[in-house]
């Protein structure tokens, strides 16, 4: 597509800088050869002309000359008579008549000559036309695949090439308006199965309540503080939704300002230690730095690495670790978090960013998400000019993030390390 496109750029300049390849100056010429061609024609046509007139010419000299140089019998007189009634011919045109009439035929059939070899030359125009329209036509009926080749580097190679860019964003539009509607349908099938789980439970367990008054008051607190998570989790997928939505709709605006990504990180981890304790992790926090200034939205970087720890928490407890680091690259800053839980499969890792999607195991865990927090993170990395990748094998899974730094303030100090 985007070789396409410089193809398309390089006709556009070389029509504007070259005369000599554009189809005006080709039907000049085209005009100029079958002018050469009609005058070189009729030269001929004179020259044979000339040379069969002369030619018959010395043949009616020669044969009367034989005719008069035989002998006359008696009947001579009569012979001659009768000869010279034989040969008698109209009198021919005079001298400015005969010039009129061959300057005539000669300018209707120099016309004819010319229009013929112009229509000759020409003929290449009107097959490539017909193949402009076969293209068009193949594209107006649906065919987004047709393609017109492109010769020379004339107006009609343009407009080939542009018909041709044509049909491929055409194709492109319909390739992402099929996209956007299996979208649409996997957002609405994600939705509805992501909702109705822990509505059937919340309802299951309320009618528990209210069906079976025999119950005992333990059993009937078991069951409210059952639906009671469960509405929580209800409430937290709707809150990820209408979030992802705002983020994948630009409804979102960043409020950058100068924030110190070593205290911030530092705050973060803190946050962070009653989940740390709860799920029995032990953690590590070391930044190569003292200071590390970034131009952001502090509420939407914490949310998203909000969003990473919590990930990290949830399928690192098998792992009983999470490493997190802070360290500079080159003009970037990188923020590195790792869990020790279950490896991911390869062929997850390139959709672990899609909204709505989990590794099938995690499914039917206690822990599994929303399928939210993840593509939450990345659009809001995205919306600082940042990058986020994954990589898991038997030394951990590793979400990297990397944000550019403030080049106005200088990176300063030294590694620092926090356990616990």
């Amino acid at each position: 597509m985007h070789r396409s496109l410089k193809r398309y750029g390089e006709w556009d300049t070389r029509l504007k800088n070259s005369i000599f390849k554009s189809f005006r100056f080709e039907i000049v010429l085209y005009s100029l050869l079958s002018l050469i061609y009609t005058i070189l024609t009729e030269a001929g046509l004179c020259f044979g002309y000339y040379v069969i007139r002369n030619l018959f010419r010395d043949i009616r000299n020669t044969s009367m000359n034989v005719q008069n140089t035989m002998p006359m019998d008696n009947g001579g007189s009569l012979n001659n008579a009768g000869s010279a009634s034989s040969f008698a011919v109209p009198p021919p045109p005079s001298r400015k008549e005969g010039m009129v009439l061959i300057l005539a035929l000669a300018v209707i059939a120099g016309i004819l000559l010319f229009i013929l070899y112009f229509l000759l030359l020409t003929k290449k125009f009107v097959i490539y036309l017909d193949e402009i329209a076969q293209g068009i036509n193949e594209i107006s009926i649906g065919n987004f695949e047709a393609r017109v080749d492109i010769k020379n580097e004339d107006e009609f190679a343009w407009i080939a090439g542009r018909i041709n860019k044509m049909a491929e964003d055409i194709q492109i539009l319909m390739e992402n308006e099929r996209q956007n509607e299996k979208a649409r349908n996997d957002l609405i099938t994600s939705v509805a199965h992501d909702l109705r789980t822990p509505l059937t439970s919340i309802i299951g367990y309320l009618d528990l309540v209210k069906l079976h008054g025999e119950l005992d008051e333990e059993t009937k607190e078991k069951y409210i503080c059952v639906a009671y998570d469960k509405s929580k989790r209800l409430e937290k997928l709707i809150e990820d939704l209408f979030s992802y939505t705002k983020y994948s709709s630009g409804e979102v605006t960043l409020n950058p300002q100068e924030i110190d990504m070593v205290k911030f990180m530092k705050q973060m981890v803190e946050e962070f230690y009653p989940s740390f304790q709860e799920a029995g992790l032990d953690y590590t926090f070391e930044a190569g730095m003292e200071s590390a200034f970034i131009r952001a939205d502090g509420d939407l970087l914490a949310r998203a690495v909000t969003n990473l720890i919590s990930n990290a928490v949830k399928y690192g407890k098998d792992g009983k670790s999470i490493r997190m680091y802070l360290e500079k690259r080159e003009n970037h800053l990188r923020i590195a978090i790792i869990n020790y839980g279950e490896v991911i499969p390869e062929k997850d890792l390139g959709n672990i960013f899609d909204r709505f999607y989990r590794v099938e195991n995690s499914r039917s865990r206690e822990t599994g998400g929303t399928g939210l927090g993840l593509a939450i993170a990345k659009r809001i990395i995205l919306m600082h000019h940042g990058s986020i990748s994954v990589k898991s094998d038997f030394d951990g899974t590793v979400f990297e993030v990397l944000l550019p730094l403030n080049e106005e303030r200088e990176v300063t100090g030294t590694n620092e390390a926090k356990h616990a």
